[in-house]
């Protein structure tokens, strides 16, 4: 089976030069960043901040969310609004874990309750925080979380045989009611403040610039093997099922094959992703808030895909990075002009590149290299 899928995903990236490119610059950028944050003296103009390390980090946990919805949408044609709310479950899932770890350090010098409880008058820890002083069952909830929400959530819908911008519709719905709900005080998970102020992981200060490379590390390699994880799906039999389904789900449902079942565990296995992006992102940060849950987040992260590339992973990646570089240029230099040239940015892409960037560049290369074969 290892054999097998190994010659799969040989055979898929022999033919998937962007994937290669992406696999080799994330290997060179695991070892490059790293070493210009800690060899080089911070007076040096070789020397990487930390604050750059920790913004290239971002952009991965977003890179990886990226990748998350263009394995449905891209592979499955199921366009989901709402993966924003996977992403936020892990990243509240591990920031519980965080909270737990603050202890006496915390402004109250609460042992047992985080602030915002003690600010509250709560008298003891709700039973949904039990277990997240242990990290191992932190993990596990940022895997559950997302996974089972997402199981329930898509067994009605493609059962009900829900699609299209009708489903698009009901998971916009449901994260935008995740706001709503995270925003309440009385449901213990910070209202609208959410959580911060976090100290240390696994007794390792987050503020250490070895901490901030570790995290960093285990971002990038969390990226290459979504990435290979997800390449080698849709190189195996069950990824031209899903792309049939994608195709032609009516002709794929007559010729026999379950349908909803692909589509069920797809969706699981994307939110899954988007809820391990998220506890990567939170730790690095240093904060989560119900304002991750906003509708408009999901959204935008559909945008980085179309932009990308739809349908390639690579394409997915290079979305999230170009458009989040751009936010963080815009939101600094001209704050009231982002949302325009996001805006902008879409139509462009909508009318002139509607394969997206990776796609315009392939299509650019195939026609120079035409004329040289004929």
């Amino acid at each position: 089976m290892g054999t097998l899928g190994m010659g799969a995903l040989a055979q898929s990236l022999r033919t998937d030069r962007g994937g290669r490119l992406f696999l080799g610059v994330l290997g060179v950028a695991m070892l490059l960043v790293p070493a210009l944050n800690l060899l080089p003296p911070a007076t040096s103009a070789l020397h990487l901040s930390s604050y750059t390390v920790t913004l290239i980090g971002k952009y991965m946990s977003y890179a990886m969310l990226a990748i998350a919805v263009d394995l449905i949408w891209g592979y499955c044609g199921i366009l989901s609004l709402g993966h924003g709310a996977f992403f936020a479950l892990g990243g509240y899932a591990i920031g519980m874990y965080l909270m737990r770890q603050i202890g006496t350090r915390g402004v109250y010098g609460d042992p047992v309750l985080p602030d915002f409880m003690v600010f509250l008058n709560w008298k003891e820890l709700p039973w949904f925080w039990q277990g997240f002083q242990s990290f191992p069952f932190a993990l596990a909830m940022v895997v559950m979380v997302p996974g089972l929400l997402a199981l329930v959530f898509g067994y009605l819908a493609f059962r009900a045989r829900v699609s299209g911008v009708y489903l698009s519709i009901i998971t916009q719905a449901l994260t935008y009611a995740l706001m709503l709900a995270f925003f309440r005080n009385d449901m213990g998970f910070g209202g609208n403040n959410g959580f911060t102020d976090f100290k240390d992981l696994l007794g390792f200060s987050l503020q250490a610039p070895g901490m901030r490379t570790a995290l960093y590390l285990i971002t990038a390699f969390a990226l290459g093997a979504t990435y290979v994880g997800c390449r080698l799906i849709i190189a195996s039999r069950a990824g031209r099922v899903i792309e049939a389904i994608r195709d032609a789900e009516n002709r794929a449902r007559f010729i026999g094959y379950k349908v909803e079942s692909f589509k069920l565990w797809l969706f699981v296995l994307s939110a899954v992703i988007a809820g391990l992006a998220g506890a990567l992102y939170v730790p690095q940060i240093g904060i989560i808030n119900p304002s991750e849950f906003s509708p408009a987040n999901s959204i935008e992260i559909v945008i980085w895909v179309a932009i990308g590339g739809r349908g390639t992973l690579y394409g997915a990646v290079v979305g999230a990075f170009l458009v989040n570089y751009a936010k963080t240029y815009f939101t600094a230099a001209l704050p009231s002009m982002w949302l325009y040239a996001l805006g902008a940015l879409f139509v462009v892409v909508t009318l002139f590149l509607p394969q997206g960037i990776v796609g315009a560049i392939g299509g650019w290369s195939l026609a120079r290299r035409r004329p040289a074969q004929a």
